[in-house]
C-alpha cells in the first residue's frame, strides 16, 4: 500500500493508505476524501477530481497528456501542477505523495 496525503478543500489533512494500480480519484473516493467529487467516475470526462500535485512530486507524477490536458482547460483555477486524479496511477515510488483539492470543490 502507498500512503498518499489529501488536503481536503477546508485544509483538513487525510493520511490514505491507496492500492497500488488504482488511481488517485479511486483512493479518495474509497476514503471519504472531501473535495473528490468524480462526477463520471474516472472517465476522463468532467474534471470534478482535479487536484494539485505538491511540487516537490510533480516531477515524480509527471504532467497531464492527452485527453486529460484537454480537460484541464475546463478545470476551474487550473495551475502549473494540476491533474485530474482519475489519471494518476498509485506506484511505490509516489509513497508519501501529497494531494491538495482545490477550494471550489469543497
Amino acid at each position: 500500500m502507498t500512503r498518499i496525503t489529501f488536503i481536503e478543500p477546508d485544509g483538513t489533512e487525510k493520511l490514505v493508505e491507496a492500492a497500488d494500480g488504482h488511481s488517485l480519484m479511486d483512493a479518495a473516493v474509497r476514503s471519504g476524501v472531501k473535495g473528490m467529487q468524480a462526477e463520471c467516475g474516472g472517465a476522463c470526462s468532467c474534471a470534478t477530481c482535479h487536484c494539485y500535485i505538491d511540487i516537490n512530486w510533480f516531477d515524480q507524477v509527471g504532467v497531464a497528456e492527452g485527453d486529460e490536458e484537454g480537460m484541464l482547460e475546463f478545470a476551474f483555477e487550473a495551475k502549473a501542477n494540476s491533474r485530474l486524479g482519475c489519471q494518476v496511477k498509485v506506484k511505490p515510488s509516489l509513497d508519501g505523495l501529497i494531494v491538495r483539492l482545490p477550494s471550489s470543490q469543497g
